[in-house]
C-alpha cells in the first residue's frame, strides 16, 4: 500500500465528526445515602411539619361533621351520619348566598383600591425620597400592622363616630354631624380605608425588596436615552414588580372568600347584618352561636373548595402568560 491512500485515509478520519456521547444513564442513589446526605435538612424541617400536622392538618378531620347529624353531647362516633343534606341545606339558604354576595363585593372592592396602594407606596419611595427620610416614613408606615383591630376600629370610632373629633368639630361650625361608623351605605369604603390604614405599609415591604434587587444601571441608562421618571417607572420598575405582583395578587385571590374575621365581627351590630355579614361571620353565628355544628362545616367547606379552585384557576392563568405563579409545573 503506498503513503498516499494512507494519507488520504487519516485525513478522513480526522475530518470526521465524532460521534456524540451518550449520556452516562442517571444512577439513583440509595434511600438511606441521601438520608444520610440530607438529615441536617430534615431534622430542621420536623419541627415546622410536626406543627403543621398538628395545628392545620389534624384538625381536618373534623370536617367530618359536615356529612353528619352533629352534637357535641354524643361526639361524632355517636353522632349519626347524614350523606350531603347540610350541603343542601347551605346551598338552599339565601343568608348563605347573601353573605357570598357580600364577600365578594367587599373582596372586589378591596382589589381594586386597596392592593394597588402598597404598590404605589413602594414606587413613590424607592423612586422619589432619600434613605434616610424613607426610613423614617417606612417605620411609621409599618407601625398600624401591629395593631389589633380592636385598637384599629377603636381609633376611627374616635375620629368618624358620632361623637368624635370630625362630628365635633362640625357640630362647632354650626353644620349637622355625619353618620360614617353606623351607616350601611359607606360600610364599604369604612373598611376599605381601615384595610389601607392598618396593612399597606406593611404590604408595600415585599415590593420594597423586589426592588431592592433591580440593578440602578438601568435607571442610568433609561435616564440617559432620555427617560422621565414616568417612563423609568413604567420600564424599568413596573416589570421587575410584575412577578411579585402576579404572585401576590393569585394569593390573593385564594383568600377572596375570606375578608377579615374580626375587622367585620367588631362592626356587625353597628351597621347590620345586611352590609357586614361576611361567610366568615356566617359560619361563626351559625356553628358558635347557634349551635348548627355541621351546617357551619358544610358552609366552611364549601368556601374552601371554592378558595382552592381560585387559586388553581389563577395560577393556570399565570402559567399562559408565561409567570411562574405560586408552584411551577
Amino acid at each position: 500500500m503506498t503513503a498516499a491512500p494512507q494519507a488520504a485515509r487519516r485525513r478522513e478520519r480526522v475530518a470526521a465528526p465524532a460521534p456524540e456521547a451518550r449520556p452516562s444513564p442517571r444512577r439513583k442513589r440509595p434511600f438511606l445515602s441521601r438520608l444520610r446526605e440530607d438529615y441536617p435538612l430534615l431534622l430542621m424541617c420536623a419541627p415546622v411539619v410536626i406543627l403543621l400536622a398538628v395545628f392545620m392538618y389534624a384538625p381536618m378531620l373534623g370536617n367530618v361533621i359536615a356529612w353528619m347529624d352533629y352534637s357535641p353531647y354524643v361526639g361524632i362516633l355517636g353522632s349519626d351520619f347524614v350523606g350531603w343534606w347540610n350541603f343542601q341545606r347551605v346551598v338552599a339558604d339565601p343568608r348563605f348566598w347573601h353573605a357570598v354576595t357580600n364577600t365578594l363585593i367587599i373582596t372586589g372592592f378591596q382589589l381594586l383600591f386597596f392592593f394597588p396602594v402598597p404598590i404605589a407606596m413602594a414606587i413613590l419611595l424607592n423612586s422619589v425620597l432619600t434613605r434616610r427620610v424613607r426610613t423614617v416614613i417606612q417605620s411609621i408606615v409599618y407601625l398600624p400592622h401591629f395593631f389589633s383591630w380592636v385598637i384599629v376600629v377603636s381609633i376611627f370610632q374616635q375620629i368618624l363616630g358620632g361623637a368624635g373629633l370630625v362630628n365635633q368639630f362640625l357640630r362647632s361650625r354650626g353644620l349637622e354631624a355625619v353618620e360614617v361608623m353606623t351607616n350601611p351605605d359607606t360600610f364599604l369604603l369604612l373598611i376599605t380605608s381601615q384595610q389601607v390604614w392598618k396593612d399597606a405599609g406593611w404590604g408595600m415591604i415585599v415590593f420594597l425588596a423586589a426592588l431592592s434587587t433591580v440593578d440602578r444601571s438601568q435607571y442610568e441608562a433609561a435616564a440617559v436615552d432620555g427617560a422621565g421618571a414616568w417612563r423609568r417607572i413604567w420600564h424599568v420598575t413596573l416589570p421587575a414588580l410584575r412577578p411579585v405582583i402576579i404572585l401576590l395578587l393569585i394569593l390573593r385571590l385564594g383568600d377572596a372568600l375570606t375578608v377579615g374575621f374580626e375587622q367585620l365581627i367588631l362592626q356587625r351590630d353597628a351597621v347590620g347584618a345586611g352590609a357586614a355579614e361576611v361567610l366568615d361571620t356566617f359560619v361563626y353565628y351559625s356553628g358558635i352561636v347557634y349551635g348548627d355544628w355541621s351546617y357551619a362545616a358544610a358552609a366552611g367547606l364549601i368556601k374552601g373548595t371554592v378558595s382552592l379552585i381560585l387559586v388553581l384557576g389563577a395560577n393556570k392563568i399565570a402559567h399562559v402568560f408565561g409567570e411562574a405563579g405560586v408552584y411551577q409545573r
